[in-house]
């Protein structure tokens, strides 16, 4: 089991709840766009929101976000360790700063006390893209293991100036690389993991390689937060990072629909129905398992699992729960019925 540590009043390894981040696309430094950002991502399921802090204009604005949001606040630091600072005095709730650009052990020093003093963590954060010149030409490119060895240098670094409240990212664009640095970091070190698969791309394609990626880690234990990037507007990285964790068995929150692919059997207008249903269903909290499938014969057994669900015949279906049929209604009225049976559970 990883270190835990609090990001604010967020609990981030240690067995916590897998933790689901985002970033906002304002600019920092206009304040009312970028709360208003942060309520519609907290909205929608956003639990730690990082802005980037790319001048001091930005650093000076953290006071006044805090001051009107409710979700920790992570400073995104890049070049200039004086901006880190200036957020660390404005009550910020974590910085990230990047081994391959935040400079000589002097500046991580500085951030690493006053980090210290106010007890801010500190997210490591390892880019394929800002790799150290060094570990590039030691391993012939960006590698695992460079990665890796990025990320371990500078938490020793830290450790060397007594800061221990540390969370770890090694992030690029190559799923399989990202995962095998994730791999490594979790058999050499026990501090929390922050997932992610950077420049994923639009979300055609990003969800995808996020799904692979961070879910795939998930389901081998790795991983106490996420971030799920897209080319998009980030509220779409939100319900992503939801639909991972629930496919990975890590949110049981709303409804988990199984819907069969359809066949030569299928005598009903099934792959309608199906997004029929999950529109429908889309503000629904219960944790049930909802079924749609398309053969009235297979089934309710194929979905017995299900806590309610529906079948298609010729021009009706079946509805059923837990494999059990109950009646059989015609097919226009299969989604009201359906709906119905749901509200009573």
């Amino acid at each position: 089991m990883t270190k835990r540590l609090f990001v604010g009043g967020v609990p981030v390894g240690g067995g916590a709840p897998v933790s689901i981040q985002s970033m906002c696309n304002t600019k920092t430094d206009d304040v009312a766009a970028t709360v208003e950002q942060i309520h519609q991502l907290e909205s929608v399921g956003c639990e730690i929101i990082r802005v980037a802090i790319p001048d001091q204009a930005a650093a000076e604005a953290v006071d006044k976000i805090k001051a009107q949001i409710a979700i920790p606040l992570i400073a995104d630091i890049h070049f200039n360790y004086k901006y880190a600072l200036a957020c660390a005095e404005r009550g910020i709730d974590a910085i990230r700063i990047n081994p391959g650009n935040i400079g000589g052990e002097e500046k991580v020093k500085a951030v690493a006390d006053a980090c210290r003093t106010r007890g801010i963590p500190i997210r490591v954060g390892v880019n394929g893209g800002s790799l150290e010149k060094e570990l590039r030409a030691k391993y012939g490119g960006v590698t695992a293991e460079a990665l890796a060895e990025s990320a371990l240098g500078q938490v020793q670094l830290l450790n060397r100036f007594d800061f221990d409240d540390i969370c770890i990212s090694v992030k690029c664009s190559d799923v399989p690389l990202t995962m095998a640095a994730y791999r490594l970091l979790s058999e050499r070190t026990d501090y929390p993991l922050h997932l992610g698969v950077t420049e994923a791309g639009t979300p055609s394609m990003g969800v995808i390689k996020s799904a692979i990626g961070i879910g795939g880690l998930l389901c081998f234990g790795i991983g106490d937060t996420i971030r799920v990037t897209l080319t998009a507007d980030p509220a779409e990285e939100i319900y992503a990072a939801h639909k991972i964790l629930k496919a990975a068995g890590l949110r049981a929150e709303g409804v988990n629909l199984i819907a069969c692919p359809t066949c030569g059997r299928t005598r009903i207008d099934l792959i309608p129905l199906a997004e029929e249903v999950e529109r429908r269903l889309a503000g629904c909290k219960k944790n049930i398992t909802v079924a749609v499938m398309g053969c009235a014969v297979n089934g309710p057994g194929e979905a017995a699992a299900a806590d309610i669900g529906i079948a298609g015949g010729n021009g009706e279906g079946l509805l059923f729960r837990k494999g059990e049929i109950l009646y059989k209604v015609p097919q226009e009225r299969l989604v009201n019925a359906l709906m119905d049976e749901i509200e009573k559970l």
